[in-house]
């Protein structure tokens, strides 16, 4: 039986941008079948130079969002250039760029000049901050949007040191975004026949990711402070110290926090009114997060880890392990999260998505700089 194409096979997308949010979701589309033809200028994408670390002479930051692309070097300051671009674009649906507000209408590529001549397109513009507002042109770096837009401010030990998250999660929940957003017009352009001008902001991505954070604020007006590891409104779900090395526990019900108390010897715990519900349970936070900690200093992770696999019902718990030890766990394993992309010897991360019909098994290694000068469509359009 031949092999079902992928699901994006035939759309065609120009990728403008550079360093992590747009990279990001284009290499997305492109791990979903699009053709992906990433524009570079002369001194190429910024993270080409972010190493080390550094493999077979590429920075692992590029290679990190970069695969299942081609690469062509373009300088909009040059007419030829520019029309080359016009050019690629008569056969596109898709364009992704993450240039400053103002930057792309100074060469007439803005979505208000192209739109009139391609209007089918679907025109993606990424920015720290959006078209519009007092901070529009602002640039906007992920540490910095982790800062402005709250998440810092309940990240960490305690008020007096906010901590970012240890990844680009701004930068990576904006790529997210962007490509639903990609997918969301590409189908309403299926029924009226236009594209339209998608505006995403950093700002705007990482507020929204406040989630049940921010409706807290909203519903009571009190501002959340950073709790370690801990969780605002469940109790216990945090990580604890043992004899030599801290687990977590993520206990998310009262039949779950019985089953607990039992494993650590301690069924009294689950029927004491203070910790009966979870609600009793953040109420009286302090005092019982004590007693466990005392409680889990008298073993080592693992014995309590083997005690509470043996638990029932289960609860969610576990080690916390370090990248080396993410990369031998036999589920990651199994799932083949770690993996090498097509020429057998790039690293990759596997994407995450598992089609029944149509896998994603093809991982092109990042292009090098202008390594296809001649890139022009390959498939038919959708």
């Amino acid at each position: 039986m031949e092999k079902a194409a992928l699901p994006l096979a035939g759309l065609r997308v120009l990728d403008l941008s550079r360093i992590l949010a747009g990279p990001s979701a284009a290499q997305l589309l492109g791990d979903l079948g699009a053709d992906v033809i990433k524009i570079e200028h002369p001194l190429g994408d910024d993270t080409r130079r972010w190493g080390p670390p550094d493999f077979e002479g590429g920075a692992a930051y590029y290679l990190a969002c970069n695969r299942n692309k081609r690469s062509r070097v373009l300088d909009f300051k040059r007419p030829a250039d520019r029309e080359v671009l016009l050019s690629l674009l008569a056969g596109a649906d898709v364009l992704l760029e993450n240039f400053k507000v103002g930057d792309l209408a100074r060469h007439g590529l803005d979505y208000a000049a192209l739109a009139p001549r391609f209007p089918r397109l679907v025109y993606c513009s990424i920015t720290g901050f959006g078209q519009t507002g007092p901070d529009a042109g602002r640039v906007g770096y992920d540490a910095l949007i982790q800062g402005l837009g709250g998440l810092m401010s309940i990240t960490g030990q305690d008020e007096g040191h906010p901590t970012k998250v240890g990844v680009a999660v701004a930068d990576l929940g904006t790529g997210l975004y962007a490509v639903v957003a990609i997918l969301a017009a590409l189908l309403e352009r299926s029924r009226s026949g236009l594209g339209q001008h998608i505006d995403l902001a950093l700002l705007d991505t990482q507020v929204a990711g406040l989630a049940n954070i921010a409706m807290n604020f909203l519903c009571t007006g009190e501002v959340p402070r950073p709790l370690g590891n801990a969780h605002p409104t469940i109790v216990p779900y945090q990580s604890f110290a043992t004899a030599d090395r801290p687990l977590m526990l993520a206990v998310g019900s009262d039949p779950q926090f019985a089953s607990l108390c039992v494993a650590l010897g301690e069924p009294g715990w689950a029927v004491d009114p203070r910790f009966v519900t979870n609600p009793a349970r953040v109420a009286h936070r302090a005092e019982l997060v004590a007693r466990l900690e005392q409680r889990l200093s008298q073993k080592t992770r693992d014995e309590w880890l083997q005690i509470f696999a043996a638990a029932t019902p289960q609860f969610p718990h576990g080690p916390i392990r370090d990248l080396a030890e993410v990369a031998t766990d036999p589920q990651v394993t199994h799932r083949g999260l770690f993996t090498a992309m097509d020429d057998g010897r790039t690293p990759c991360l596997k994407n995450p998505i598992v089609f029944s019909r149509t896998p994603i098994d093809h991982y092109r290694r990042p292009p090098r700089l202008g390594e296809h000068p001649d890139a022009t469509w390959l498939e038919d359009p959708v």
